[in-house]
């Protein structure tokens, strides 16, 4: 799509106006335009047109979003370049124990034929979206900021970097976990540092993983190996996603590449055998942030811009998808009962359906993160006994799964694979 400012593409009068093209903003504008073309949707992004396409990332989509994918059109496209996640082991050990054994598995699929989670690369899922949101007619304004807004009874009106002025009935922040418009709305946030970083990297290995994910509970965090599809030569891969505290993983990412590749090795293993690191690591800081409120007049907060978790349990993205997919569900509902879909009553009923669900998961990654992210020898044998007793009832392993799929509580038509 070509990087370009507000023109005069752009209609001055939008129905929804979108702060971010990330996988949220996107999938946001292409679940509102599917459901309901008549509505005027535009994506605005601080970013250059193509800053997406170095992302050398991949993410964990869980079931429940591929089926969201899938009903908007874009899976097809995904698919052949995602690696199905058919097995998940979690081990707790220490980086030096020459054996880690193995306290909880699960098998990959939430149906048969159905995994509960695929890898796939940030930029295809980025990529397939865009397409989507081409063909539907939505404008992507690229390399442009919103500066300020002013909301009022009838609308808001968005200022962007390079002056110009759109109107919208509709704000939808996705801006980030550092989201510059929750500010602006005057949004607080319950916020703090653990200080970790998140190390992440593409590793090629000799063997093939067969699709299994690990999770390994080291003292200094978990450290997960995730599959990944072999690249165009062949080669296989997984993605590194590995916890370390902040000062640790400054001088691993900073450090000297050998330095790097042996304390990799160290907590990867040579069961795959010989490993190296096949991208530029970089560490990103870990904290807990959740917004105190999802709305506000004609502003509605969505993904990391509303809440931003530890990766211990995987569940940042999919959090994200679920919120749009509450999000355009209200939002569709109300414009066919001729509501004002920017009114705070209408929006505060996307906030009643998102906010606990989010809460728990932050409470849950955050108890997770402080009861296994440490050497104490009482609670490794307490969180031991606990991770084995999961492994002996096939009942909680399969709301776990369920869990981790996102197909529990009380979920939205898309991701059920359903239309609006």
């Amino acid at each position: 799509m070509v990087d370009r400012r507000a023109d005069a593409k752009t209609p001055a009068s939008l129905d929804i106006l979108i702060a971010g093209a990330g996988y949220v903003g996107l999938t946001a504008a292409v679940s509102l335009k599917q459901a309901r073309p008549s509505l005027a949707v535009a994506v605005v992004d601080a970013a250059p047109a193509d800053v997406w396409q170095k992302d050398g990332r991949a993410s964990a989509i869980a079931a429940a979003a591929s089926r969201m994918l899938d009903q908007l059109g874009v899976w097809n496209e995904i698919a052949p370049q995602a690696q199905a996640i058919t097995e998940m082991i979690i081990t707790d050990s220490r980086a030096s124990d020459p054996v880690r054994p193995v306290f909880l598995t699960f098998d990959g699929e939430v149906a048969p034929g159905e995994p509960f989670a695929h890898m796939v690369a940030n930029k295809d899922l980025n990529g397939a979206l865009r397409q989507r949101a081409e063909k539907l007619g939505i404008d992507i304004i690229e390399g442009v900021a919103v500066s300020a807004f002013d909301s009022n009874g009838a609308g808001i009106t968005v200022h962007l970097a390079d002056g110009a002025t759109l109107k919208a009935r509709l704000l939808v922040a996705a801006d980030g976990v550092n989201s510059k418009l929750r500010d602006m709305a005057g949004i607080k946030t319950v916020k703090w540092q653990y200080g970790q970083s998140g190390i992440v990297c593409t590793v090629a290995h000799e063997r093939p993983h067969n699709g299994r994910a690990e999770e390994h509970f080291l003292p200094a965090g978990p450290f997960a190996t995730l599959p990944l599809k072999p690249d165009k030569d062949g080669t296989n891969r997984s993605s590194i996603v590995w916890v370390e505290r902040s000062e640790d993983a400054e001088k691993l990412v900073d450090g000297d590449d050998l330095v790097f590749e042996h304390e990799l090795e160290q907590r990867f293993g040579l069961k795959l055998g010989e490993i190296h690191v096949a991208d530029k690591p970089r560490a990103w800081p870990l904290g807990l942030t959740i917004a105190r409120a999802f709305v506000a007049p004609r502003i509605a907060l969505a993904g990391d811009a509303a809440h931003g978790i530890h990766p211990i349990a995987g569940q940042g993205l999919n959090l994200g998808f679920k919120d749009v997919a509450a999000l355009a569900e209200v939002l569709v509902e109300a414009d066919r009962l001729g509501q004002d879909i920017g009114a705070l009553n209408v929006l505060e009923r996307y906030q009643q359906w998102r906010r606990f669900d989010t809460l728990q998961m932050g409470v849950t990654t955050d108890v997770l993160n402080r009861l296994f992210s440490n050497d104490i020898g009482p609670l490794r044998t307490v969180r031991d006994i606990g991770l084995g007793l999961v492994e002996r009832m096939p009942l909680l392993k399969d709301f776990f799964i369920r869990q981790a799929s996102g197909l529990s509580g009380d979920t939205p038509k898309l991701l059920k694979g359903e239309a609006i």
